[in-house]
């Protein structure tokens, strides 16, 4: 169950740590997130450009983020430590599309200090069921380069299931990677009630 709707105020507090949607206040924060992560994430992403790692670059991209949040096209959520309050993380839900798809891709991100505490799978879950309870979503799609054993984990402890491998799916650091797709469905679905089919 989801434990508070998020807006621009709200959080979601979950013993050692917070998640909310990105906002224009966390330009400083979460470059230095990326700046710190650089070397760990490289392997798991794809090339980014000098201007993904400075304060000018977040500072436009949260701009466009923000612009994605009011049209609801994307949701752009940071993990923070409570008791620092950096951001220690991040996930993403993009490309989307309501009827009659109903569904949307996550990818996600977290701080190399971090691992192993359960903190993403716990961050996920509890964006996941935001997706489905409060913004009606039938399928999350999630997809992990066969060799990350810890995506992978974090995935199916969260409740995604296999679907399938895709050759060459994503430019991961400059080389076509494959990828195991998996997909969680919402089985409590039904029709938001702003749901029309015309």
């Amino acid at each position: 169950m989801f434990h508070s709707i998020i807006n621009r105020s709200s959080t979601i507090v979950l013993d050692d740590i917070k998640i909310r949607l990105i906002s224009s206040q966390d330009v400083a924060k979460i470059t230095v997130y990326y700046q710190k992560n650089r070397a760990f994430l490289k392997a798991w992403e794809p090339v980014r450009n000098e201007l993904f790692f400075s304060e000018l670059g977040w500072q436009k991209r949260i701009e466009q983020i923000e612009t994605l949040h009011r049209h609801e096209m994307a949701f752009y959520f940071v993990i923070e430590d409570r008791e620092t309050n950096e951001i220690i993380g991040v996930i993403n839900y993009s490309n989307l599309v309501k009827f009659p798809f109903h569904a949307c891709h996550v990818g996600y991100s977290l701080d190399q200090d971090y691992q192993g505490r359960a903190i993403m799978r716990r961050a996920l879950k509890e964006t996941v069921s935001w997706m489905f309870e409060v913004k009606g979503f039938h399928r999350i799609m999630a997809a992990y380069m066969p060799h990350n054993e810890k995506s992978a984990s974090v995935l199916y402890a969260v409740g995604f299931e296999k679907e399938g491998l895709a050759k060459d799916y994503l430019l991961i650091d400059d080389q076509w990677q494959d990828h195991v797709l998996t997909s969680l469905i919402n089985r409590q679905w039904s029709a938001p009630v702003t749901w029309s089919a015309t």
